[in-house]
């Protein structure tokens, strides 16, 4: 098991095979020492977390999809690594949409959670720039989407 594997044991998280793409996109592609991974909808368990902050969910559930997100960022990031989450050099930055009413104004405090997941699990490298905006609609009406660019070697 890889060291960011380990922690990520510690933390209570066993990284999921990579989502396959719900579109005509591929999960990632790879520029140089820079894999840029297509947007991450959030989901669990039990299938899609759906919902929109502001009306039907809360920060603190808003959080916990980000989360969800981070999540499947590492899978792609793994993937994209042959496997060795080792390869990971750093996150550089992650980009949040989150489903929410035009009235709302914690997208930050949402797209927290998985800035929050990335620093506990991977430590300094997983510092990053990043950008937490609204979308009145999501795909799927997930509540949650991430991108992200992250520096492999």
């Amino acid at each position: 098991m890889s060291g960011y594997e380990t922690k990520l044991a510690e933390l209570g998280v066993t990284l999921p095979d990579a989502p396959a793409p719900a579109a005509n996109y591929v999960p990632f592609v790879q520029v140089g020492d820079l894999v840029h991974v297509s947007g991450q909808i959030s989901a669990g368990s039990d299938g899609f977390i759906t919902g929109k902050l502001g009306d039907d969910m809360n920060v603190e559930a808003g959080a916990a999809a980000a989360r969800s997100c981070a999540i499947s960022l590492l899978a792609q990031v793994k993937a994209a690594c042959g496997g060795d989450l080792d390869r990971l050099v750093r996150v550089v930055k992650l980009v949040g949409f989150v489903n929410s009413t035009s009235d709302f104004v914690d997208q930050p405090k949402v797209i927290n959670g998985a800035s929050d997941f990335m620093a506990e699990a991977l430590g300094e490298a997983g510092r990053h720039a990043r950008s937490a905006v609204s979308a009145s609609s999501l795909p799927f009406g997930v509540a949650v989407e991430i991108e992200g660019i992250f520096q492999i070697k």
